[in-house]
């Protein structure tokens, strides 16, 4: 099952859910395990990431809209350093 959820979203939906006021989280270069024990929204900002799971792989660029769901196991490898909104609905 996909825990993985990777969207683009058009200007208007971005000022439609707020996300611009939601907080802002930074990482370096790194690669680091991560369990989610509830789902997380978030839009990138700037940097690459590859989410490494046991099903498949999923690059993820800035502009992307993407969903962690509750549950998801997998390993964050940064390529570039991250920025991005974050909330937990």
């Amino acid at each position: 099952m996909t825990k993985v959820i990777i969207q683009k979203l058009t200007s208007q939906e971005i000022e439609e859910r707020q996300i611009k006021k939601w907080p802002i989280w930074e990482k370096e270069v790194s690669r680091f395990e991560h369990s989610y024990d509830g789902d997380e929204e978030c839009l990138f900002l700037e940097g690459e990431v590859v989410i490494e799971t046991k099903d498949s792989n999923y690059s993820i660029s800035p502009g992307d809209f993407v969903i962690f769901q509750d549950g998801l196991k997998c390993v964050w490898d940064i390529k570039r350093p991250v920025r991005k909104h974050y909330n937990f609905p």
